[in-house]
């Protein structure tokens, strides 16, 4: 599995019992703490295993570290994502560090999985609920953290949302049948949604009253701190999806809003819905929601409603 489908990781199969996922993503500061940046780049790269179905196993640091600011710093970062890594139950095998005018940090990681397991992108089936596993619209409450607007309550509960591993979600959708898996980042919860549309051949109806937006986020969106990205999401892709008039403005916009570390978007067998969530409500701390359903392929791939 490649780049076929624009999905999350590679795997390559090693035998009838064990494949190969590998992974790699890092990026610039997204947060003043330097311990809580590196926690989050560390859940963000260790995500795509997780979407794929896959357990990480090993992880090496990726950093560029300017040499005019404190090691210290550098420190703080790099104990943040080994304790992230730790609590992902891999380990943190070395990496590779450069000289660079902004600091940047994230991981390579190798995750493992049965062949018969992999969950891909583009294999959602006609009848299966889709349910998210984070809230959507941190992008947009980062955007309000750079231009010093936003509350301290507002950005704990926003790092704390980044920073959480989508483990235990991954977790517990082993024990139900799923069809399809894919994780919100930077294309935003509209982008990541068509490519699981196209992939997988259908249409998906999503019904916006449902989906989880983090508090703050459509205050800060109705007043235009909107992040570059989410204008490039809806000219990339929104001439392919129908938003219905009715949706507010500010939502429309946190639909496009990238992602840092957002969770798992799950496509599952309509009957085991119920019991999935109460499963997720016992093994998961963030705002979880069946948000749509697949259905047969119409004109567009999807409709927001």
């Amino acid at each position: 599995m490649g780049l076929e489908t624009s999905d999350d990781a590679a795997v390559y199969q090693i035998n009838d019992d064990q494949a190969v996922i590998q992974t790699l993503d890092f990026f610039t500061p997204i947060v003043d703490d330097p311990y809580m940046f590196g926690q989050i780049a560390a859940a963000n790269s260790l995500s795509d295993v997780y979407a794929m179905g896959g357990d990480p196993i090993l992880a090496l640091n990726i950093v560029g570290f300017p040499t005019c600011l404190d090691m210290s710093i550098l420190t703080e970062i790099l104990k943040g994502g080994a304790d992230k890594v730790r609590e992902a139950g891999a380990l943190l095998v070395g990496g590779h560090t450069i000289e660079d005018n902004e600091p940047k940090y994230g991981l390579s990681v190798t995750g493992m999985i049965h062949p018969d397991k992999v969950l891909a992108n583009a294999s959602a089936r006609v009848g299966d609920d889709l349910i998210i596993t984070k809230p959507i619209g941190v992008g947009i409450l980062n955007t309000a953290i750079k231009a010093d607007l936003l509350e301290e309550n507002r950005i704990n509960e926003a790092m704390r949302v980044m920073a959480t591993l989508n483990k235990y979600a991954a977790d517990t959708m082993k024990d139900f049948d799923i069809s399809s898996c894919t994780d919100i980042t930077g294309f935003g919860l509209a982008g990541h949604v068509l490519e699981m549309a196209e992939g997988s051949d259908v249409t998906i109806e999503i019904d916006t009253d449902l989906v989880p937006i983090i508090d703050g986020a459509r205050e800060y969106a109705s007043m235009g701190l909107i992040p570059a990205g989410a204008y490039k999401n809806r000219d990339y892709s929104g001439h392919k999806i129908d938003i219905a008039q009715t949706i507010a403005s500010d939502i429309q916009d946190i639909l496009y809003d990238p992602q840092t570390s957002g969770g798992l978007l799950i496509a599952v067998n309509p009957e085991q819905t119920e019991d999935m969530l109460l499963a997720l409500k016992e093994n998961t701390t963030t705002d979880f929601s069946v948000i749509g359903k697949v259905v047969a392929k119409r004109e567009l791939p999807i409709y927001f409603k």
